[in-house]
């Protein structure tokens, strides 16, 4: 007979130290940021008075709304973006490719440098005076250097699809590869064309690759500060970037706790609305 006493507290001594882990760096924090969102910054001391003001700054705030809006369009854009490139290199590696070691290998080069370095070369890539205009001048196709490459959304996308691109193929490779080849074969005896075994067979087997591809690059893309700040310029800032110049420049925590909850309750929330969606229409699909 199974002791049960026993059994809870192995499993209790088991858990413990990862229980212990989250709560420390994921729970903790995320108290902390609750608890400041409730007090004001009254010049250089906190007030612990407990609060509404900061939300109610950040809801009436139109600046607020426009980069709340801006970052979870410019994440959205970036996901699709990387998604649609990736699909097909994640399809070639793992139904095509003979050398799939050696091509997974390849995809995770750009992770051998920092990721900073990976955006400052797109900066000189774009720059006015940068590897792109340059080339275009010298064989032609252009007169003058093209100004609309750098320090935009655009920018800001293309940084963000390279620097993540290997978070998108690597799930998408994953849901490929458990693919039974025995369904395609089914597939094509029963006269169906490439395109109808793709659209009835393997897409369908790889919605939850896509969706974990997409939600790897969407949630932390809405939160990047870093690339907006070197290639996005004024046109390419996000709630990031906002957030911390409230922890930072302006030295008002309270305000960047309040606009790190609501930026989280934003992610969450489409988040939510997309794995929904999306598992809706792998639904239909089959």
């Amino acid at each position: 007979m199974v002791n049960f006493k026993s059994e809870a507290s192995r499993g209790i001594a088991l858990s413990g130290p990862a229980t212990l882990y989250v709560g420390l760096l994921v729970a903790a924090p995320l108290a902390i940021l609750v608890a400041y969102s409730l007090w004001t910054q009254t010049y250089v001391s906190v007030d612990r008075t407990v609060t509404l003001a900061n939300y109610r700054e950040a809801f009436t705030d139109p600046l607020v709304r426009y980069l709340m809006i801006r970052s979870v369009l410019i994440a959205g854009a970036v996901t699709l973006f990387t998604v649609a490139l990736a699909y097909p290199i994640a399809y070639f590696i793992a139904l095509k490719a003979r050398r799939k070691t050696l091509w997974l290998l390849l995809i995770t080069i750009p992770f051998w440098s920092s990721y900073l370095l990976r955006v400052f070369a797109w900066k000189l890539i774009l720059g006015f005076n940068g590897v792109l205009n340059s080339a275009l001048l010298s064989i032609g196709v252009i007169d003058t250097p093209l100004t609309f490459l750098l320090y935009n959304e655009f920018a800001v996308v293309l940084t963000l699809a390279h620097a993540w691109a290997p978070f998108a193929i690597l799930p998408i490779y994953v849901s490929l590869q458990k693919i039974d080849l025995s369904l395609l074969e089914a597939a094509t005896d029963l006269g169906n064309s490439a395109v109808q075994r793709f659209l009835r067979v393997t897409l369908p087997l790889t919605i939850p690759g896509i969706i974990a591809a997409c939600l790897i690059i969407f949630i932390p893309t809405v939160g990047d500060y870093v690339t907006p700040s070197l290639v996005g310029g004024s046109d390419g800032k996000m709630i990031a970037n906002l957030i911390q110049v409230q922890f930072g420049a302006a030295n008002n925590w309270p305000l960047g706790a309040t606009l790190s909850l609501l930026a989280m309750m934003s992610v969450g929330f489409v988040a939510i609305v997309f794995v929904l969606a999306a598992s809706g229409l792998g639904r239909r699909i089959r």
